[in-house]
């Protein structure tokens, strides 16, 4: 099995947007709707725009399996505008999520290590995550298990979806 990224673009939006429907569709079958609800992405006009937007504005990248599409992340210069930039020069990831078919076979640690490559050769020395923070907490375990560490809570939305942000330092 081989792992290889590429930089996508804003025409990678539908691809974005099924891997993020794959990963709802896993969570409620898991019993888990509190992090991405019950309905795909792409059925959403607002979560559309979402992708589309991020992938304008950042850039995105995908990893490969094989050669088969498995995960993406975008990477982009700043948080959501939920959260406050961080005061210094950041790079901000966005919408981690795998095609669950890919589930456990590394496409999303490869993300985040490339992620921090790619900030690290701009440069930047900070990078930053936010994901949800309820049910297991096992979100939150993963990127603690690939380099990040807790900053700070925050709650967002009329639901109060629990968030957290994590950073890690890149030199």
């Amino acid at each position: 099995m081989t792992i290889t990224i590429r930089a996508g673009s804003p025409e990678d939006t539908p691809l974005i947007l099924a891997m993020l429907d794959s990963s709802v569709a896993w969570l409620v079958a898991e019993g888990r709707p509190g992090q991405w609800g019950t309905e795909p992405w792409s059925a959403s006009p607002r979560a559309v725009e979402v992708v589309r937007g991020y992938a304008t504005s950042g850039t995105p990248y995908i990893a490969e399996t094989d050669g088969v599409p498995a995960a993406t992340l975008t990477l982009s210069d700043a948080p959501g505008t939920y959260l406050e930039p961080a005061g210094e020069t950041e790079r901000y990831i966005h919408l981690l999520a795998s095609d669950r078919r890919f589930k456990g076979r590394g496409a999303g640690a490869a993300l985040l290590a490339h992620a921090a490559e790619v900030t690290r050769r701009a440069g930047v020395s900070l990078l930053r995550v936010d994901c949800y923070a309820g049910d297991d907490g096992k979100l939150v375990a993963f990127y603690e298990k690939n380099g990040f560490v807790r900053t700070e809570t925050f709650t967002h939305g009329p639901d109060a979806w629990p968030g957290q942000v994590l950073a890690q330092r890149v030199r």
